[in-house]
């Protein structure tokens, strides 16, 4: 026989054997941001196909399934970034965040004075048209069979 010979049956044997043994990989901690939320990933194992490790959070309350998570982090998770956002990244976008509040309330303050100078007195005027022929529509109508 020349060549190595395949080795079929203790090939299976192996990954039968790795896929029930427990693997021992620790996730690691990546980073946490402003509520508290810390964020992890976890290689994959070796025999796997997977190429892309797995990403996830644990929220500070366990129960709460509304957890606000912040742009960056969620672009970590969904993979649409590589590198995790660093603190001064995060801070810089909570303050513009914040900015952009503060400002949205000061413009709601300045229309809403706004609005309340320009209301119209109510004459017994309709705002809309009222037609003749559609004032007692379906009145009189009767079922023919």
């Amino acid at each position: 026989m020349p060549g190595k010979e395949r080795h079929l049956i203790r090939t299976i044997l192996r990954n039968f054997v790795d896929s029930i043994t427990p693997n021992n990989r620790k996730p690691k901690l990546i980073g946490e941001d402003y509520y508290g939320t810390k964020y992890y990933e976890m290689q994959n194992a070796v025999n796997t196909s997977k190429q892309k490790p797995a990403r996830y959070f644990e929220p500070v309350n366990k129960n709460d399934f509304e957890q606000n998570v912040p742009a960056e982090w969620e672009a970590w998770l969904r993979f649409r970034r590589k590198e995790p956002p660093t603190v001064e990244e995060v801070e810089a976008n909570y303050k513009l965040q914040l900015l952009k509040k503060e400002r949205a309330a000061q413009l709601e303050a300045t229309y809403s004075e706004k609005k309340q100078l320009d209301v119209p007195a109510k004459d017994d005027e309709k705002s809309f048209p009222v037609y003749e022929e559609y004032k007692n529509f379906g009145k009189d109508y009767k079922v023919k069979y």
